[in-house]
Order: structure tokens, then sequence, then C-alpha cells
């Protein structure tokens, strides 16, 4: 039997007299690729919003790992696991490519304020081994070459990459990905199947959403 990492039971979440969602019900297993799907405006981002902590659930629960999210704060909520893209890709754009990737590994960072100020030991092994992960993962990603490029100045397919390798900083347990496909062509979609099935296979749990069905169909255990 398959380990269920989310479930929503009943989740519903009103804005004034407007229902974002109705009781909604479903679960994500340990290990797979599943994809939720729906027309524009059924919404699909909102349910990512709960479950990242953006917004809080007016009733229904949210259970990660064993444990209720309800009423975690974001970073608390990344901290547990959980990491996310965007639709509109959201990068730092000033920032190089690895400097993207590494700030999102510091969500796990022990030294604090303190140790960074001072440069303990503790805070620069914590430095130098954040920038060899960050490395490790641009090089899975497939944009290790691009490291030192400011996040503004990646074409857009490579963006799209780097808000993944972004959210793999983290290292999340559930990797929630909004509509990552959007303006790629055929070709880009196939790249980005391979890679989604490599994060898979790495061990990485996915939650997708995407409206592109050929995208869905070809790397989906779940819909």
């Amino acid at each position: 039997m398959s380990e269920k990492l989310l479930e929503l039971k009943n989740v519903t979440i009103k804005f004034g007299g407007i229902t974002a969602l109705n009781e909604v019900n479903f679960h994500v297993n340990k290990g797979e690729i599943c994809a939720l799907i729906g027309p524009n405006g059924a919404g699909k981002t909102t349910v990512f919003n709960v479950v990242t902590g953006v917004y809080t659930p007016t009733s229904g629960t949210i259970t990660f790992a064993g444990t209720k999210i309800n009423k975690q704060k974001r970073f608390q909520i990344t901290g547990m696991g959980i990491a996310r893209t965007f639709q509109n890709i959201r990068l730092w754009g000033d920032m190089t490519t690895l400097e993207n990737v590494i700030t999102a590994t510091d969500v796990h960072k022990k030294s604090g304020l303190m140790g960074a100020l001072f440069g303990t030991p503790r805070a620069r092994r914590e430095e130098r081994e954040n920038r060899e992960r960050a490395h490790e993962i641009l090089k899975f990603i497939g944009i290790d070459a691009y490291a030192e490029v400011a996040a503004r100045n990646l074409p857009y397919g490579h963006q799209r990459r780097l808000e993944i390798a972004r959210a793999l900083g983290t290292n999340p347990k559930l990797l929630c990905l909004d509509e990552p496909a959007a303006g790629f062509n055929p070709a880009e979609k196939q790249e980005l199947n391979e890679l989604i099935l490599n994060i898979r296979d790495q061990g990485y749990t996915v939650l997708l959403i995407e409206h592109d069905m050929n995208v869905v169909m070809k790397i989906s255990d779940r819909i």
C-alpha cells in the first residue's frame, strides 16, 4: 500500500462571499508524480497556495508527512519539506544563477546570522557545503554552465529550469510545479518531461499543475 505524503480533507477556502475551494479531497503518494488538472479558474493554484501556507483554509485539514500544517507559516512549511515553482517566473534577477540556488539552500542553515557575520568555522563550512550543493543541483538540472550569469539574462527556458533548481535547493520531500511547461516549444517540453521523470527517480515526490495534456499523460503516475 502506498504511503500518503500529502492529504487534503474537505479543504475549503472563502474570500468574502467567494468560495475559491469547496471541500477539496485528494492525496499525493510518496514517490509519485501526481497531476492536478482542470480548467482556468478551477482553483488549482489556490490549492498550491493553501498547501504552501500562502492562504489558511477556512475549514478542512491538510496533512503532510503525518503532521497537520493548516496553520503553519510559509517558512515553516518550506522547512518541513514542501517547495514550489510559480506560473510567473519569480527569480532574483540581479543575482547569479548560482546565488539563486545558494539562497534557497540557506533554509536549513544552522549557524545563523551571528555565525555569518563573524565567519565562524561552522558558518564557513555550511557556506562551502551549500555552494557545492547548489553546483550539484545546477548540473543535475542542466544549467551549470550558466552558474555565474545573472538570472535575468538567462534564456526563458533556463529561467524555468532555474526555478526548479531553486526549489530543489530547499531539499524538499514534495516538489510542487505550477505549469512548468508554459511557453515551451515541443522540444523543450520533451526535455522537461525527462527532467521531471529524473527528479522523481531521484526520490522526490512531485505534485504537478499543467494544462498541456501531452505532458500530463506522458509523465504522471496518477491524475
